[in-house]
């Protein structure tokens, strides 16, 4: 049996539920993501917990890359009750608009231990480099 010893959190799961928290395929939950640039790739990480690989899409459409998850409940055998149901479940989704500086035809998606990781290369004329300066040959005269 599991003890409940935070009514607080009760109630907070209660509301959640009864204003639809669970996301749907026309009205996704939000997930977790941090983003940052490592070297010349720039990287997503977003945390799916308990989503099998094969229910997450990554589609990437110009600029703008949709990464869509569902989290179905697991299958309980018979005579099972549930004693508390914390967890949320149904889809997940996050849309981000990415700029013209990274190359979205090589982007690479691993998921391990929960967490999905995409590395988009940065493009080759986003990054720094140097601009020879030519030096005049001829003298030019000001005049005033």
């Amino acid at each position: 049996m599991l003890m409940r010893t935070d009514p607080f959190r009760e109630l907070d799961r209660l509301t959640q539920q009864l204003m639809g928290a669970s996301g749907t395929w026309s009205r996704p939950s939000s997930m977790p993501m941090d983003a940052y640039r490592e070297g010349d790739e720039y990287v997503i990480a977003l945390d799916l917990p308990g989503v099998r690989a094969d229910a997450i899409d990554v589609d990437v459409e110009r600029n703008m890359l949709t990464v869509k998850a569902e989290r179905r409940p697991a299958p309980k055998a018979d005579g099972v009750q549930m004693e508390l149901s914390e967890r949320p479940l149904g889809v997940f989704s996050r849309q981000l608009m990415l700029a013209d500086t990274l190359n979205t035809e090589h982007i690479r998606a691993d998921y391990d231990a929960g967490v999905l990781t995409l590395r988009i290369p940065i493009a080759e004329r986003a990054k720094p480099r140097k601009v020879a300066v030519a030096e005049s040959a001829a003298p030019r005269e000001i005049r005033g």
